[in-house]
C-alpha cells in the first residue's frame, strides 16, 4: 500500500463533525459520502449524538472498534489539534482537514497549524489541508468533500 492510499482508496472512513443538520458542512459530507456510491465503512463521529443519518455515531475515533484510514475532520479550529492526535493515537493514516481558520487567520492560526504538522509527523499522518474543499474519486464513488454534486467519472481524481 502506498502512503497515499489511505486518502485516495480508503477502506474505511470516519466523518467527524458529521451532523443531521442540513446546510452544514457536517451535514454535507456525511450526505455525499452515503450518496456517492463509496462500498467502505463510513463512521460518522459527534460526541453530541447518537446516530446521524440512521447510523450509529461514536464520540470519538477511540471508541470505533473497527479500523479507520481516512478521517474527514469538520470541527472547530481549536478543536482539530486534539482530534488529529486521537486519529495517530488509533492508527488512522490520512486526514482531510476541511475547517478554515489556520494560517489565513494570523498568528493564533499559524500557530495552530505549526501544531497539526507535529502531530501528522509524530504519528505518520499524511494530510490534505486544513481549509479545503475535501476530495473527489468518482471512479470510487468516493465524494469525500462538501460539493454540492458529485464530479463526472474519469481518469483523475480532485
Amino acid at each position: 500500500m502506498y502512503p497515499l492510499d489511505k486518502i485516495f482508496k480508503p477502506a474505511s472512513i470516519a466523518a467527524i463533525g458529521a451532523s443531521d443538520k442540513t446546510g452544514t458542512v457536517g451535514y454535507a459530507i456525511m450526505d455525499n459520502l452515503l450518496t456517492g456510491g463509496y462500498k467502505g465503512k463510513i463512521y460518522p463521529v459527534n460526541p453530541g449524538h447518537r446516530t446521524i443519518r440512521g447510523r450509529k455515531s461514536f464520540a470519538s475515533v477511540k471508541k470505533i472498534t473497527g479500523t479507520v484510514d481516512l478521517a474527514i475532520i469538520a470541527v472547530p479550529a481549536k478543536a482539530v489539534a486534539a482530534v488529529l492526535k486521537d486519529c495517530g493515537e488509533v492508527g488512522i493514516g490520512g486526514a482531510i482537514i476541511i475547517t478554515a481558520g489556520f494560517r489565513e487567520s494570523g498568528a493564533e492560526g499559524k500557530r495552530l497549524y505549526d501544531e497539526l504538522g507535529q502531530i501528522a509527523r509524530q504519528y505518520n499522518i499524511r494530510i490534505i489541508g486544513p481549509n479545503c474543499l475535501g476530495i473527489i474519486a468518482p471512479a470510487l464513488g468516493l465524494n469525500a468533500s462538501f460539493a454540492s454534486r458529485m464530479a463526472l467519472p474519469g481518469k483523475i481524481a480532485f
